[in-house]
């Protein structure tokens, strides 16, 4: 048998696309589901803005088709800054702090890459997406801390102080990912002050604690919740501080594969070096059509306002409908919408009967029961870093029409209701 390397033997694919294709696998042969697996958009539910359309098209149309500047075009940097302050109230250099890749998965492997020296240890609360897969490609070793539905899944300083120490690096969201929750301002206050702690007590002794801070979905936030990021909070974390950002989520152009990065000088131009090596650029036209849409602010508030109402729209029609079943005696429940495009709910069926008397036992059993009884796929925690016992799920409403809500709430209802 062909060998590889270990790192390539070993490394697990997501189980996040495994499912979403086992799903659409079914849908081609002509069964009826409601997918809700992939954190993506349906262009025709979630068009990208049209002026950023229009623009990608100029720039093809006139020839933009060379290789990109490395560490990405001059106009999008500088847009990207502007930008930044503007919306984001943080000043970072197009010069030497800002640089961009193809969507924010380089960017967050660039990260590891750039801090993580095999066997140093990094941080990951979960459920969190892919930290655990970055983890092994940097031969990082992995201090898993599982955080808890009373907060909301999000981790507290008290989960962190006990492994800070250790670790070389922490691994942060918000909005989280697959949870759709965010930090509170004096959550993330108190996880940045035992950082600054420890990086003092660190000083002149090696490498930092540094804080890979993942705000791709930051511009989706719901009611009255607000995005809070470190350096706004506490000025000194600007140098422990690497963000990943970009207008996959935001925008809808998960596919426009756009994203930047931000934080110190040094460690930016170190994962300049990592990306030119790999050659992760997003496309020249797409990055001056990006650097055009983001500093055109009546566009960008515009698309952010329709956004927002569209994804808080089938995110507060979903959750009424599971506080509705929760009361309604089922054993269900939901955590209310915060942020991102995702819905935590919960499937407490574990020990049921169903209608053919097989009694469910495992997250695959109630995943199998939902699937064939309303049609509903969903993703478990467990995909996302948790214990495989949970019984926490995503649903992404990125691919779903607001009509279609009431008739798969009722589909779940049915299926719920032959349990035993």
């Amino acid at each position: 048998m062909l060998t590889v390397s270990n790192k390539a033997e070993n490394l697990i694919g997501s189980e996040i696309i495994r499912l979403a294709g086992e799903i659409n696998e079914m849908i081609k042969q002509g069964q009826t589901i409601h997918n809700f697996t992939i954190g993506d958009f349906n262009p025709t539910e979630f068009p990208i803005p049209e002026y950023l359309k229009e623009r990608i098209i100029y720039h093809y149309q006139h020839n933009q088709t060379n290789y990109p500047a490395s560490d990405g075009m001059p106009e999008l940097r500088t847009a990207v800054s502007k930008f930044l302050n503007y919306y984001g109230g943080i000043q970072y250099s197009d010069k030497n702090e800002i640089i961009i890749a193809a969507g924010a998965r380089p960017i967050i492997y660039s990260i590891f890459q750039t801090i993580i020296d095999p066997g140093d240890k990094v941080i990951i609360p979960v459920p969190s997406w892919n930290n655990n897969h970055y983890a092994f490609l940097s031969s990082a070793q992995e201090i898993i801390i599982n955080t808890k539905p009373e907060h909301n899944f999000m981790p507290s300083a008290e989960d962190i102080k006990t492994h800070i120490q250790e670790a070389s690096l922490l691994a942060l969201c918000s909005p989280l990912n697959p949870t759709g929750t965010v930090f509170k301002p004096e959550q993330l206050e108190e996880i940045c002050d035992l950082i600054l702690e420890e990086n003092r007590r660190r000083e002149g002794k090696g490498k930092p604690l540094y804080l890979m801070y993942d705000q791709i979905y930051w511009l989706l936030t719901f009611g009255e919740t607000r995005h809070v990021d470190p350096v706004s909070l506490r000025p000194a974390m600007r140098n422990y501080t690497v963000y990943v950002d970009g207008i996959s989520k935001g925008f809808a152009a998960t596919g426009v594969r756009v994203g930047w990065s931000f934080g110190p000088a040094h460690v930016i131009q170190k994962m300049k070096t990592i990306l030119g090596h790999i050659g992760a650029w997003a496309p020249r036209a797409e990055q001056l059509a990006t650097a055009d849409f983001i500093n055109n602010f009546q566009e960008v508030d515009k698309y952010i306002s329709w956004i927002r109402e569209q994804a808080g729209k089938r995110l507060f029609a979903f959750y009424e409908g599971f506080k509705q079943l929760k009361e309604d005696g089922f054993r269900v429940d939901a955590i209310i919408p915060q942020g991102a495009i995702y819905l935590t709910i919960q499937f407490d069926l574990k020990g049921m009967q169903t209608p053919n008397g097989n009694i469910i036992q495992t997250t695959d059993d109630v995943m199998a029961y939902l699937l064939s009884e309303a049609g509903f796929a969903i993703v478990p925690f467990y995909a996302f870093g948790s214990r495989r016992e949970s019984n926490w799920y995503r649903l992404s409403i990125g691919t779903c029409s607001s009509e279609t809500i009431p008739a798969i709430l009722k589909k779940i209802r049915k299926a719920l209701s032959q349990l035993a």
